[in-house]
């Protein structure tokens, strides 16, 4: 009988612990290449980030490795998700902390009603807020209660929420991260970051908040740490919103930056559209690649104008 599974075959993470620097490394769990079905989560949207509902099977086309698959099967259901939030409450967000909640509180709003969350926070150290929930009201009075301060360990943060989703309920498994991409305290580096991400069946979205001054998202001035644990590193700084933007396009979530708090509301509600909307597409993995192989997919709309997300690459069992 043949064995269906997620696109990134239902990747096992090892049991969590209580402190980061005891966590695990993601590792694969082991299937059979001749019983697998690659199921991929797809989002079609316009020019205009809105996304294309109503599609058929017939116009889409994919691609593994650049060899064309045949579609065995292909749906539109909103189904339930479990999402990590990740709400970046250290000091480089003081000033846009406040459109971050309001950002939060929409796109709660606008998920689906059987969604469940986890709350992680990025600040000197992860914090994760109770377990999966449904209890929205309480998530909201957490994100609420939210106060910005210390350091940034976003990395670190989202390494812990990818290993949490472990623990998630729902098949359908995303990650919608809030900051504005500043990293100057994690322990794991980027590549350990993002290994973790493609090996994990975790869709990954972000908005990507302007923090400056004039006009932005929460004006004032840039918050700059008078005393740090090691030298501020201004290439990072730089790297934070390439990173969130890479990790979004790998995983086949869409990444959104954003100057004004009017924009950033709007992409919160594009973002939950966006997983709502989503189509899944399945087709026979190969059957004679080699274990540990990477495979790089790629999905096309047979539609004029339109911009395709879908994670773009898989790790063969």
């Amino acid at each position: 009988m043949t064995r269906t599974v997620t696109f990134s075959f239902c990747f096992s993470l090892l049991a969590s612990v209580s402190h980061l620097q005891a966590q695990p490394v993601l590792r694969p769990a082991t299937f059979r290449s001749d019983a697998q079905m690659v199921l991929v989560p797809v989002t079609v949207t316009d020019q205009r980030a809105k996304t294309i509902t109503g599609l058929r099977m017939q116009d889409f086309a994919i691609f593994d490795n650049g060899a064309s698959q045949q579609i065995v099967s292909f749906t539109n259901d909103d189904a339930p998700c479990s999402i990590g939030l990740v709400l970046d409450i250290s000091g480089s967000m003081r000033n846009a902390l406040g459109a971050a909640k309001s950002v939060a509180h929409g796109f709660l709003k606008a998920s689906n009603p059987e969604d469940e969350f986890l709350l992680l926070t990025v600040s000197t150290e992860p914090e994760e807020t109770g377990r999966f929930s449904t209890d929205i009201e309480a998530l909201e009075d957490n994100i609420e209660n939210s106060r910005s301060e210390g350091m940034t360990a976003l990395i670190d943060t989202v390494y812990l929420g990818l290993n949490r989703m472990s623990k998630a309920h729902q098949p359908r498994r995303a990650m919608l991260i809030l900051s504005d991409g500043i990293d100057n305290f994690s322990r794991y580096s980027e590549s350990e970051l993002m290994r973790a991400a493609l090996e994990a069946d975790v869709q990954i979205y972000a908005i990507i908040m302007d923090s400056g001054s004039g006009g932005t998202v929460g004006g004032g001035a840039p918050f700059r740490p008078s005393l740090a644990a090691k030298p501020w590193d201004q290439a990072r700084q730089r790297q934070g919103p390439l990173l969130l933007e890479t990790l979004a396009e790998k995983t086949g979530g869409i990444s959104f930056h954003v100057k004004k708090e009017s924009e950033a509301n709007d992409a919160a509600v594009k973002a939950a559209r966006a997983l709502r909307d989503e189509y899944v597409i399945g087709y026979q993995a190969p059957p004679t690649a080699p274990a540990g192989k990477y495979h790089r997919v790629r999905v096309k709309a047979l539609v004029p104008k339109a911009n395709v997300y879908a994670r773009n690459g898989y790790y063969s069992q």
